[in-house]
């Protein structure tokens, strides 16, 4: 079998930053073979800490095993059941690479370093230039000429700026302390207090209703939803929407109104993704009702009026159709899922609640710069020549924004790549492709469980300007008392 070989060079990248030029590779030579090294080297490692150590898989010379096992020492080991998807050696270092930026990897040890041989060193070389991480390499060379092999091999692999430690005591002191507080297993569950049964009003009703019905525990937890979302429209409004124009010669007959406006495109696009922003991370669909019927009145007194659909319960998206990616949920995925484009594909069927058939068109540019926002652009891709119309736009939760990071990464390094090409290559496709994506995530996904043919809820959303005076209202709204009648 011929030795794989490295992809083509890369387009030249800007010059690494003077820090990652500082740190030069660190030979650790071990000549005793001391079991107390290796148990040293194995308790520094902690990779919520970004410091992992790599056991390379013994009786293997392929880099694509070494990739494997660089993502097994950082908890990504999903590969290892038989029935899970396989990489070969370049998807497999892309991933390695993209996930070492996204998550802030920066020190790394490998064992067994003296029976790398050149490719696989060359790729520890390409992937320290790449991200910057500090390699540290741990041999175990008895005599002069493993030495002087290990050495040649490290020139040839064109890692030349070696430092090197002699001795176990320097060993040890290189090493450094093991790591406090690392935490072993999937993190707890987290837990939100169930909200009950919820009136089925309008905004104009809804906080009496509930106020009504409710004991006065239940009425303060869902109040407490309400009253979020009234905060966050009243201060959002402030801040993303300029006030309306005022009328001419500065005088409003209250005997004929002006007719209320319909928000522009931008705008509406705008209230669209507040919406998903107020109710991405909404622990069930009753916490959706509520803070969105609090944003209705916030838009109220503002005189703005916010249109969603009546019955939000039977509707999918964001807060209906998701799941808040807890650290217990990210914590399944990267586990389960080495491979960037499927863990991120996951994830943004969790934190959308759409259809498959709507995020197949996501492209790698529909991901903002900074992650936060997913932008779908479906009606121009579907109407062509037609006026644009209100993108598709979701929100992007803070925990899933390093596997978006990951993914348009993992997309850009893949040759022959453009920003229109589709982002969540090949985990869409077909039938048994997505069905082998679910399987591998092991987690339930709403909005296959109970799939809806319309668009998501948020997209449905209307606003007015209603030209009204605004009344005099507090951006906080006040706690009701916990008298009922």
């Amino acid at each position: 079998m011929t030795a794989p070989t490295l992809p083509p060079a890369p387009a030249p990248r800007a010059a690494p930053p003077a820090a990652w030029a500082a740190r030069p590779v660190r030979l650790l030579l071990d000549g005793d073979d001391d079991h107390n090294v290796h148990r040293a080297a194995y308790q520094w490692a902690d990779p919520a800490q970004g410091r992992i150590t790599v056991d390379p898989t013994p009786h293997t010379t392929s880099p694509a095993y070494l990739a494997l096992d660089v993502l097994r020492a950082s908890g990504r080991d999903g590969f290892l059941r038989p029935e899970a998807e396989r990489m070969s050696t370049d998807p497999a270092w892309r991933a390695v690479t993209c996930w070492t930026l996204a998550c802030g990897l920066d020190e790394v040890i490998v064992l067994r370093a003296h029976r790398l041989t050149t490719e696989r060193l060359r790729r520890l070389a390409v992937w320290r230039a790449d991200t910057g991480i500090r390699l540290t390499l741990l041999a175990h060379t008895p005599e002069q000429t493993d030495l002087q092999r290990l050495l040649e091999h490290l020139t040839a692999a064109e890692l030349v700026d070696v430092a090197t430690v002699r001795g176990t005591a320097a060993v040890l002191e290189a090493i450094g302390p093991a790591a406090t507080r690392r935490r072993t297993g999937p993190p707890p569950r987290d837990h939100a207090h169930p909200l009950p049964a919820l009136p089925r009003s309008s905004v104009a009703a809804f906080r009496a209703d509930c106020w009504r019905r409710q004991n006065a525990t239940d009425f303060a937890h869902t109040d407490g939803q309400y009253r979020a979302g009234y905060a966050a429209a009243r201060t959002w409004l402030a801040r993303t929407l300029p006030p309306p124009p005022a009328p001419v010669g500065g005088i409003t007959s209250a005997d004929d109104p002006a007719e209320p406006t319909l928000f522009t495109l931008q705008e509406t696009e705008a209230v669209r993704l507040f919406l998903a922003r107020l109710t991405v991370s909404s622990p069930s669909a009753a916490h959706t009702v509520a803070r969105v019927r609090g944003a209705q009145a916030g838009f109220l007194s503002r005189s703005s009026l916010l249109n969603v659909p009546d019955d939000l319960a039977s509707c999918a998206g964001p807060g209906l159709t998701t799941v808040p990616l807890t650290p217990r949920t990210v914590h399944t995925i990267t586990v389960r899922l080495p491979n960037p484009l499927r863990a991120a594909a996951i994830a943004a069927l969790l934190f959308t609640g759409t259809d498959k058939s709507l995020l197949s068109m996501t492209q790698i540019g529909s991901v903002d710069d900074t992650h936060t926002i997913v932008a779908i652009d479906r009606d121009s891709r579907i109407n062509i020549g037609e006026p644009p119309g209100p993108r598709h736009l979701y929100a992007v939760p803070p925990r899933a924004r390093p596997l978006l990071h990951a993914a348009v990464a993992f997309r850009r390094h893949t040759p022959r790549t453009a920003d229109n090409h589709g982002l969540f290559a090949n985990c869409f496709g077909t039938t048994p492709r997505f069905e082998a994506l679910i399987a591998d995530a092991g987690l339930p996904i709403p909005a296959l469980l109970h799939p809806h043919p319309g668009d998501d809820w948020h997209t449905a959303a209307r606003c007015w300007h209603l030209h009204t005076p605004t009344p005099s209202a507090p951006d906080v709204l006040p706690r009701l008392g916990e008298l009922h009648p």
